[in-house]
């Protein structure tokens, strides 16, 4: 890196240091102190990284590089950005949250294989909420059909009968799945849903396809969508029951195209880019007067 991108680094109107880069400590004091332009830590993860640096074993980032970069983006927005300004001393903390390419998330017409979908990995901290916003539903609705993808469950989850189950879904055929979905179930990592204000890609790219979500609470979500007109909100099996039984078709589609509409305007990859240029170009003047 130093040998052959020393000269790019150095002009560069704007460095940005990923999370989870290997050796990024010794990156990020190289790139700050030979950055004629902006520099910037650009976190994924940022409750799971402020966690590590709290146990002293964070091998990307240390509480000392912090204030060195000119700027810290953040998968995360809300008060994790004042906690970072106030508690680590980010000079300056805006969100940059994950987004979608509506070229490979769009709807489809095709034969809706499921009442309800659900697209993740097993963990532990989540597996409570899919037992009792996805299984528990689908007990209580056997004529209903019910899906979870994802790698790693163990062997001693209980599956319905009405409940398939795929190991492995490859990236090129998401697209695909979440058209096939009558509704599909977001579920947030526990770090993030105590965090707020930290949307997954599944949320937007589900969105995109216009599929309804049912996804759990957390704080900040009506930041992204507006609750009972782009997404619907639970927290008991009830709560699904009722919504895969009673609602009218109709108002499905619609709750479903609004939250597109709303992916479209505010949550694509442009949209990131545009909003990052933006903040390059606020940011510059301060660094060069």
């Amino acid at each position: 890196l130093k040998d052959n991108f020393r000269a790019e680094v150095a002009e560069a109107d704007c460095t940005i240091v990923g999370s989870y880069v290997p050796e990024g400590i010794e990156v990020g004091h190289w790139v700050t102190e030979i950055c004629a332009g902006l520099t910037s830590f650009y976190d994924i993860d940022t409750p799971v990284t402020l966690a590590r640096l709290e146990r002293n074993d964070c091998e990307y980032l240390s509480r000392e590089l912090i204030p060195r970069f000119d700027l810290y983006l953040s998968f995360t927005g809300g008060p994790t950005l004042n906690l970072l300004e106030y508690n680590y001393g980010a000079r300056d903390t805006r969100p940059l949250y994950c987004s979608v390419d509506p070229g490979y998330y769009f709807p489809e017409p095709l034969r809706q294989k499921w009442d309800l979908g659900y697209l993740g990995t097993y963990s532990d901290d989540r597996q409570p909420a899919l037992e009792t916003l996805l299984l528990t539903p689908g007990c209580m609705l056997p004529q209903k059909q019910f899906v979870v993808a994802g790698p790693q469950y163990p062997a001693a989850v209980v599956w319905p009968a009405n409940v398939q189950r795929i190991e492995h879904l490859p990236p090129s055929e998401h697209r695909g799945f979440y058209n096939s979905q009558r509704f599909t179930l977001n579920l947030t990592r526990a770090d993030m849903r105590a965090a707020g204000y930290s949307p997954s890609v599944r949320l937007f790219e589900a969105a995109a396809c216009g599929t309804p979500i049912i996804s759990d609470r957390w704080d900040g979500l009506e930041e992204f969508f507006h609750p009972d007109s782009e997404i619907y909100l639970v927290e008991k099996a009830a709560e699904v029951v009722e919504l895969l039984r009673d609602l009218p078709d109709e108002e499905i589609r619609t709750l479903g195209e609004r939250a597109r509409a709303r992916v479209l305007a505010q949550h694509t990859a442009a949209r990131r880019a545009a909003e990052l240029e933006g903040y390059i170009h606020e940011l510059q003047p301060a660094l060069t007067g």
